[in-house]
């Protein structure tokens, strides 16, 4: 693939929402916890309020006269978590009718479930091998416009820049801390003794499995 160089970045920031009750969808939002940023309104014919999911560089946006899409038609929206069973956890107790965890299957993609990345056939639970990208799990908001949690633990090679690295948020980075915990624990024990040079291997696992290359065993 054609490694192309841009001059300016084209930055994904606002997702728009139809909704039918602006107040209903408000009040929502909010209750997932997600930032306000603002409600704009001429006092007639037109309003628009933001929100941005916690860690999210992209917001989205509902209100009147912003976009002629039926309310409820938005699908496929993807919000991604490092814990789903933790995600799901949130929003029950937000109030949320959020569904149980479900993973994609290896060898089918055909079938009756609600389409998703993975086709339209739900295996139940989450990923049996914890596998990143493998578990979701689905709730709409008042209108039925559709969203899917995703669970991302590592990501796929070149999905971010390799030289960098960063978290969007402080429980992206306390999730990470707990994964390094647990495979070093497993070095420690092919080891026979306590490592000394703890803090460079889990140094070495954040960065490989953000930017998704082998890590360290």
């Amino acid at each position: 693939m054609e490694n192309l160089n841009h001059s300016n970045d084209m930055k994904l920031e606002v997702v728009v929402i139809p909704v039918s009750d602006v107040d209903r969808a408000k009040e929502f939002y909010g209750k997932l916890g997600w930032r306000l940023d603002g409600d704009f309104a001429d006092g007639k014919d037109w309003r628009a309020v933001q929100f941005t999911p916690p860690g999210s560089g992209c917001s989205v946006i509902f209100g009147r006269n912003i976009t002629a899409a039926a309310p409820g038609s938005a699908q496929g929206l993807y919000l991604i978590v490092s814990d789903i069973q933790a995600a799901r956890a949130e929003l029950l107790r937000h109030g949320v009718d959020a569904s149980q965890v479900f993973h994609g299957e290896d060898t089918a993609h055909a079938g009756h479930d609600e389409p998703y990345l993975f086709g339209r056939l739900r295996g139940n639970g989450p990923d049996p091998q914890h596998r990143s990208y493998r578990s979701h799990l689905s709730f709409r908001d008042p209108d039925g416009n559709g969203w899917l949690v995703q669970e991302i633990t590592a990501r796929l090679p070149g999905r971010l820049d390799s030289h960098k690295t960063s978290f969007a948020s402080a429980n992206d980075l306390a999730s990470t801390l707990r994964r390094a915990e647990a495979a070093h624990g497993e070095h420690e024990k092919r080891l026979g003794q306590r490592d000394e040079n703890w803090p460079d291997w889990y140094a070495e696992y954040i960065v490989r499995e953000q930017s998704g290359e082998e890590l360290p065993t």
